[in-house]
């Protein structure tokens, strides 16, 4: 073989390779490989790789590609593929997104299931479009409080409390209701909780048992036929690299993300009652949130973090009402 036929050969096979990284995908997301956020990343990834459509997901996972809060801005620039990721986190970027945590929009998880097929989804998912951004899987986990000293199912109970709250909602909410804030990451609640810097929590049942804050409480009221506390926490793209695919590669990533929207739907139910039994087996008091209860938080919520939500929100009011109109 002459010299030109080599390096055309080489050419060819260098091309060859380029072509085959072109088609890696990275999905980047803050969690542990146990968390059902990686299963739900990594089940999508096997069904890519089995379909054998010469497309491959590569995860990275506890924040080793990007920050928590730093994967939206990258991802909407086309410089990360793929995430999981609570949409809440890119409300400084786009406001509506901070509806994703609102106390008591959310009432169970069959409710969050029609939230995600909603004209309210949808205007959401207009904003992502505008970023370059969209959905592959809906889901939303749930969470509840709990109390060193006693039980937190309504407003009443938490007044005069130093309370750590997940999310800006539920501190402006739980603020309304006469408790005393500390904001803090999750994985920081044992800590405080064990040298008396807080009372009460609000997290999400994964968390709860995760940082072993059965440990410090006497009484929980977990996520159960309602809930205050839903995130909507979903697999997200770029737009522009999915729709570069080719039609057997978007087939393939859709197929599985249909799949892996249903098992985390499944899952999620599934974790607040694993919780719930966890704190019961360590001695911890079970309760629950009655209908009344619910009722009472949202009538707070809706004068102070709707309200506020309204106030620094264009079009806030447009976005709400479509939230609260979702049966």
């Amino acid at each position: 073989m002459n010299m030109f036929k080599l390096s055309t050969a080489a050419a060819a096979v260098s091309l060859a390779a380029s072509t085959v990284a072109a088609e890696e995908l990275r999905l980047s997301h803050q969690w542990s490989n146990q968390d059902i956020r990686n299963q739900v990343a990594q089940m999508v990834a096997d069904e890519v790789a089995a379909a054998d459509v010469d497309l491959e997901i590569k995860i990275f996972g506890s924040q080793s590609l990007f920050k928590a809060r730093e994967q939206y801005t990258p991802l909407s620039r086309g410089q990360l593929d793929m995430t999981v990721l609570p949409l809440s986190y890119a409300g400084g970027q786009q406001p509506a997104y901070n509806l994703t945590l609102m106390p008591g929009l959310v009432k169970n998880h069959d409710h969050a299931a029609r939230m995600n097929e909603s004209p309210f989804m949808a205007a959401l998912e207009e904003k992502m479009a505008e970023d370059d951004v969209m959905v592959l899987v809906h889901g939303y986990l749930a969470g509840g409080f709990a109390g060193k000293e006693g039980c937190i199912t309504n407003p009443t109970d938490i007044d005069g409390l130093q309370t750590r709250a997940a999310g800006k909602a539920f501190e402006q909410m739980l603020a309304g209701a006469g408790a005393s804030i500390a904001s803090m990451a999750s994985s920081e609640i044992y800590n405080a909780m064990q040298t008396g810097v807080l009372d009460a929590a609000n997290t999400s049942s994964s968390s709860f048992v995760s940082y072993r804050i059965y440990e410090q409480v006497a009484c929980y009221t977990p996520a159960s036929d309602v809930a205050l506390w839903f995130m909507y926490q979903p697999m997200l793209m770029n737009k522009s690299t999915f729709e570069a695919l080719n039609e057997d590669q978007q087939a393939a990533l859709l197929a599985a993300a249909e799949n892996a929207q249903a098992y985390y739907l499944e899952e999620a139910k599934k974790e607040d009652a694993a919780s719930a039994d966890v704190f019961r087996d360590a001695g911890v008091e079970i309760a629950e949130m009655s209908q009344a209860d619910f009722d009472a938080w949202r009538a707070l919520a809706q004068e102070t973090s709707y309200a506020r939500f309204v106030e620094e929100t264009p079009d806030g009011q447009a976005l709400l009402d479509l939230a609260l109109a979702v049966e």
